[in-house]
């Protein structure tokens, strides 16, 4: 690729996979599929998507950043049929390696040098001209090179999905991530069961709804992307009678009866938060089947406190999985390292693996999480710890030495 190809080659961006064709095992092409274009006006055009979808759902789109047939290869429609070829394991190839499908994928085509015949042989759709800007280091540059824009979905509904207002793990085929199934009353370990326990602050009289059922579909409907009060009122009214039934909604005249978006936003706003969050933590860890949890600090966005400050939160999250199982807020005047200890301590943490950055590499946390919680961590070393530092890197001298 280096060799042959006019770009040259030092590596591809973002989550990546590298192809080579082979014919009788002789080479005969190379391919390299990456990360796709942060901004491309046509494909979001052609998309129909919102800049927080683009934002969110970018992942689920590759880039064909190069393709070469080798010089001395002439076989006849060969490029569009590795291309077919390609295209029909690349999805379940990007999942098996990121966790995650691909719906959509787009190129660049120089059209001074090449007519994009093989992409449209293989049913990839034009969109037009790029504008002759590059990025590079996370700043935009003009390069003076107009590019084709080719795309191709590899699903008919991609963008549908990609521009739906609401995506579940469900309408996508993905692999869902949280076993909804496991949403029963009987069942030990059941979303249910956790929510049980959480104290009802309403008063008993006028009560229509159990509190249990209430936050079971708040929390089945923002599992499914519901991001309002007004969302979840519609996905509980949409609800069949059976999933009315498990989640334990009231019974009335033979039907059972869905809480309202004002009896769902009531109760919502009434419950005490900190023990709504650790009731679906404990339940999300029962959940999980990964072995190792990360902990991380981040600041959010457009947030801010009493104080006027921004909002910075520290969380727990399942590495396989993808989910925040935990989340605590940054006191004022206070740093991440005093959240670690009331972040885990509800969670039954024992026989996995913690991995969390240098700034909590620290001898009461390491302490911590072997002695009181039985867990093993991975912890990095920085300059933070400049003793440390010095002993690991003595310690791969020595390992190299004669």
């Amino acid at each position: 690729m280096a060799q042959y190809h006019y770009l040259g080659f030092r590596c591809l961006v973002g989550e990546t996979l590298k192809y080579v064709a082979e014919i009788n095992c002789q080479w005969v092409a190379l391919i390299g599929w990456g990360t796709a274009a942060f901004k491309n006006r046509h494909r979001d055009k052609w998309i129909g998507w919102l800049p927080e979808q683009q934002w969110q759902r970018l992942k689920y789109i590759a880039n064909n950043q190069r393709f070469l047939i080798l010089p001395e290869i002439r076989v006849k429609n060969l490029a569009s049929k590795i291309l077919s070829l390609n295209l029909k394991r690349l999805s379940s190839d990007w999942e098996a390696i990121y966790g995650h499908p691909i719906y959509l994928v787009e190129t660049f085509v120089d059209s001074s040098r090449f007519n994009g015949t093989c992409y449209l042989a293989s049913n990839w759709t034009r969109l037009g001209e790029s504008r002759g800007f590059g990025r590079s280091g996370g700043r935009y540059y003009y390069h003076g090179q107009p590019k084709t824009i080719y795309v191709h979905s590899l699903r008919n509904d991609a963008r549908q999905l990609l521009a739906a207002p609401v995506w579940s793990p469900e309408q996508t085929g993905g692999k869902i991530m949280l076993n909804l199934k496991a949403i029963t009353v009987e069942r030990a370990n059941s979303l249910i069961q956790y929510l049980g326990r959480i104290k009802d602050p309403r008063k008993r009289r006028g009560i229509r709804h159990q509190q249990v059922a209430v936050l079971a579909i708040a929390v089945c409907a923002v599992l499914s992307g519901c991001r309002s009060f007004s969302a979840i009122g519609e996905w509980a009214a949409d609800l069949p009678q059976r999933l009315l039934k498990r989640l334990g909604c009231r019974r009335d005249l033979g039907r059972y009866i869905p809480p309202s978006e004002p009896t769902l936003r009531r109760s919502l706003q009434s419950v005490d938060p900190d023990e709504v969050d650790e009731a679906i933590s404990a339940w999300l860890m029962t959940q999980q089947s990964g072995e190792a949890i990360s902990i991380d600090g981040k600041t959010l966005r457009g947030a801010v406190g009493d104080d006027g400050k921004a909002i910075h939160l520290v969380a727990a999250f399942l590495h396989k999985e993808g989910i925040t199982i935990a989340q605590k807020q940054v006191a004022e005047k206070s740093n991440e390292i005093t959240v670690i200890k009331p972040l885990l301590d509800p969670l039954n943490i024992e026989g996995k693996v913690i991995t969390l950055d240098a700034l909590h590499t620290q001898v009461k946390t390491a302490r911590y999480l072997k002695e009181d919680k039985k867990a093993d961590y991975v912890l990095f070393v920085k300059g933070n710890q400049p003793t440390l530092l010095k002993d690991i890197q003595d310690l791969e001298k020595d390992s190299f030495s004669p």
